[in-house]
């Protein structure tokens, strides 16, 4: 059986100015996103992790990075495992999102994943790759424990995939910032184990 342990980083000062970071934003993790990270690294000590995959991404690269420390594992880093790419949208503030793109924000809050931001990707077209990154670990991984540290919609969308639920339910799941899903696969397909997991998280917990 196959188990994968899906992170997402920790917190950056744009999750916590609530702004949209998208694939091409490399901002790095915040002081608090930094103490997430060494909290992941805490609670995954004692996994017989055989492989740690990782957006490009410092926010999750750097975490990755803080779990790697702690098992004689090196990180992969694969470009498939990048936030969606935000397009126009890229740095701006919630409130923001709603006055310059109301039209577009309403339609994407309430839609099937079928929008595409604008200049950007659509949450399909992140979903495609990002299950390709997925299919690319398994084919080179058949059992034991994988992380991946990645981002909110990469996560999601592939638990998504791989319990066969139409990305319009990516609304209704949530990864905090220093939280992590899991996913085992076996003889019968995926089932998900675990689902924004941030127990470890103590003080350090925040919803972003």
């Amino acid at each position: 059986m196959l188990r994968l342990i899906l992170v997402r980083h920790g917190e950056t000062s744009w999750n916590k100015e609530r702004r949209m970071q998208g694939g091409f934003s490399d901002i790095g993790l915040n002081e608090r996103g930094k103490q997430q990270a060494a909290c992941l690294g805490r609670a995954l000590k004692n996994e017989e992790i055989v492989a740690i995959y990782a957006s490009p991404l410092s926010r999750a690269l750097d975490t990755a990075q803080a779990i790697a420390g702690r098992h004689q594992v090196q990180v992969r880093v694969d470009d498939d495992l990048r936030e969606i790419d935000a397009g126009d949208l890229d740095g701006l503030s919630l409130d923001e999102l709603g006055v310059k793109y109301s039209d577009f924000w309403q339609e994407w809050r309430r839609g099937t994943g079928t929008f595409r931001m604008p200049g950007g990707e659509s949450l399909g077209e992140l979903q495609d790759r990002a299950w390709r990154a997925i299919e690319r670990i398994r084919q080179g991984t058949t059992q034991g424990t994988v992380v991946v540290v990645a981002h909110t919609f990469v996560v999601l969308s592939v638990i998504c995939r791989a319990l066969g639920l139409d990305l319009a339910n990516i609304r209704r799941l949530r990864q905090d910032v220093g939280g992590f899903s899991i996913l085992d696969f076996g003889q019968r397909g995926a089932s998900l184990v675990a689902l924004n997991d941030t127990c470890h998280l103590g003080q350090e917990k925040v919803r972003r």
